[in-house]
């Protein structure tokens, strides 16, 4: 009795000295963790704690580009980059591999992941981010598609295995955006052993090289919650060390430092508040209207209440694309580019008050911008303002244009299709759009979904009305333009299907240009021909403001990237 007294005091101690990560998502969560499937910021948040890819963005030195299932950054001579992986940089433990044990990653890994991306079976967001990219890989793609079968073995010019570790990767052009694709999330890798053996079940069956992993298939409930736990068999890795005064305290100690994660979906904001509040979040992002609970809204800064329990704040300005209204170009009613349906468009767009969206839903924090290219990105307009942007409220020119489309004040025109996610606050959001359309004579008919379901509605083009928000991938407007390029429409990065020969056109030269004045007018001239046909309302780009608990070390939010998770330690005894 004394033993097991012993193991049982032995066993409790162990417990309460685990180190748990407890983190929010602000939606329904993760539709998929298959990486070439998924295109949201949640299915993000999961797929880089469990999967990994070549390149990263450095923690303390954001956004430099670092080496990450890398020895170091590609060599590059001409269009051609060669590549070392790192040695000794195994998959997780798994049934798929003879004897469960993981194996090593190879070359041939890196090239099998990306050719999933090219298999329409797999049902791939992101081929955009291929495409025109690496020689041959289009007439690949092509050709293996029409075939019976696809042919993971066969070559591809541009895709060459040197050795186990090493590799070479030939562009067809010099596209500046190279790099940055291979830190995201859907180029990780993952082995072909996992995703043949789990087919369609490798979406809820993860099998990477990263930090953490999902241990038991109930350990994820769809759209409540999912639990990561610690990769024993992770590699050795290590706090960044930025070296002199800038050297952080954690530096060179070996991470992941959890022991688990575990992240809680909330589509309402009111209960992860209240979760928050208890202490039951290590960190939380400010819901809109509970901002002057936690800041004071003139200064914001801290309240004194929160700054007694050693909270902090981190506001994080985002590379934002919020827009209130998309238009979808394909719908025969609210789609097209005639005078007549740009004027529908530009009508609706001039009712909306967008600053009085930004006063009453985000504490007029938010940037108010024409376009998509958010501040702090070249191509981003002079104080946010374009000529070409049809900014309301002015209902006089928005009647004017109404009549011009063959609706004068309304008459005529049927209730519009709004689809949005599930929420308070979204349908406040709707009510308000609602009344400002009223105004003249515009009617919304709601459509409310989980955000999984409104994503699928906009990917198979069934939206006719929609409201996103669109945080760029990487830091470069090219990303944002991309989302109005022909080729990438639904259920590609195009939601809006929008469709401009001549604006392709142009984004085909910016695909290979570099920073530049050159490039810089480029990207402000679409922009414009963008507003000119005006296939969506908006845009504003937020702060993030993050709230922090004493018990949480090392941490410095950033949401283009979301693998920082492994850098978070935590202490287990506070609160």
């Amino acid at each position: 009795m004394r033993l097991l007294a012993v193991l049982l005091a032995f066993a409790s101690l162990a417990t309460a000295q685990e180190k748990v990560l407890r983190i929010p998502i602000r939606a329904d969560g993760p539709k998929t963790l298959d990486p070439v499937r998924g295109s949201t910021q949640y299915e993000a948040e999961v797929c880089e704690q469990v999967y990994e890819t070549l390149v990263q963005y450095s923690y303390l030195e954001y956004p430099k580009l670092e080496p990450l299932l890398l020895e170091e950054m590609p060599k590059v001579d001409g269009l051609v980059y060669r590549f070392k992986l790192k040695k000794g940089v195994r998959f997780r433990d798994d049934p798929c591999f003879p004897d469960g044990k993981g194996r090593e990653l190879v070359a041939k890994d890196v090239f099998y992941s990306w050719k999933r991306m090219a298999d329409k079976r797999n049902q791939p967001k992101a081929w955009w981010l291929f495409e025109q990219t690496i020689k041959g890989f289009d007439a690949y793609r092509e050709a293996q598609n029409k075939a019976g079968k696809f042919d993971y073995d066969a070559p591809v010019e541009g895709m060459r295995i040197l050795s186990d570790h090493e590799f070479e990767v030939e562009l067809t052009e010099p596209v500046y955006r190279f790099l940055y694709v291979l830190a995201m999330f859907q180029t990780a890798v993952v082995p072909r052993e996992a995703a043949e053996r789990y087919g369609d079940a490798f979406s809820g069956h993860p099998v990477g090289t990263g930090p953490f992993l999902l241990s038991r298939d109930e350990d994820w409930q769809r759209t409540k919650s999912i639990v990561l736990h610690r990769n024993p068999g992770y590699r050795e890795a290590f706090f960044p060390d930025a070296g002199g005064e800038a050297r952080h305290e954690a530096a060179g100690k070996r991470i992941p430092f959890a022991d688990r994660i575990e992240i809680t979906f909330f589509q309402e904001d009111q209960p992860m508040w209240l979760e928050w509040k208890a202490k039951n979040l290590d960190y939380v992002t400010v819901p809109s209207e509970n901002f002057t609970e936690a800041y004071t809204k003139r200064k914001r800064t801290l309240r004194p209440e929160w700054e007694e329990q050693g909270v902090t704040s981190a506001p994080i300005p985002l590379l934002d694309f919020i827009w209130q209204c998309g238009f979808n170009m394909e719908d025969p009613l609210v789609g097209g580019y005639t005078e007549e349906k740009r004027a529908l468009r530009k009508a609706i767009s001039y009712a909306v008050d967008l600053e009085e969206t930004n006063d009453r839903f985000y504490n007029s924090i938010n940037v108010v911008y024409d376009g998509m290219i958010p501040p702090g990105l070249d191509g981003h307009p002079p104080e946010g303002r374009s000529p070409k942007g049809a900014r309301g409220p002015d209902l006089d020119k928005a009647r004017a244009l109404l009549a011009k489309a063959g609706y004068p004040d309304g008459k005529g025109l049927p209730p519009l299709e709004y689809w949005s996610a599930t929420g308070t606050i979204q349908q406040e959001m709707l009510e308000l759009l609602q009344r400002q359309l009223g105004k003249i004579g515009v009617q919304l008919k709601p459509r409310f979904v989980d955000f999984s379901q409104l994503t699928e509605a906009v990917h198979e083009k069934r939206a006719q009305l929609f409201g996103f928000a669109w945080g760029s991938d990487y830091p470069d407007g090219e990303n944002n333009l991309a989302l109005f390029y022909g080729p990438n429409e639904s259920p590609g990065s195009n939601s809006f299907n929008y469709k401009n020969a001549e604006y392709d056109e142009l984004y085909q030269r910016i695909r290979t240009m570099g920073p530049s004045p050159e490039r810089t007018e480029l990207y402000a001239r679409m922009r414009d021909m963008v507003l000119e046909d005006c296939p969506f309302v908006g845009a504003m780009a937020r702060t993030r403001f993050y709230l922090i608990r004493p018990r949480l070390r090392n941490c410095r939010p950033c949401e283009t990237f979301w693998n920082w998770l492994k850098y978070l330690d935590v202490d287990p005894g506070a609160k």
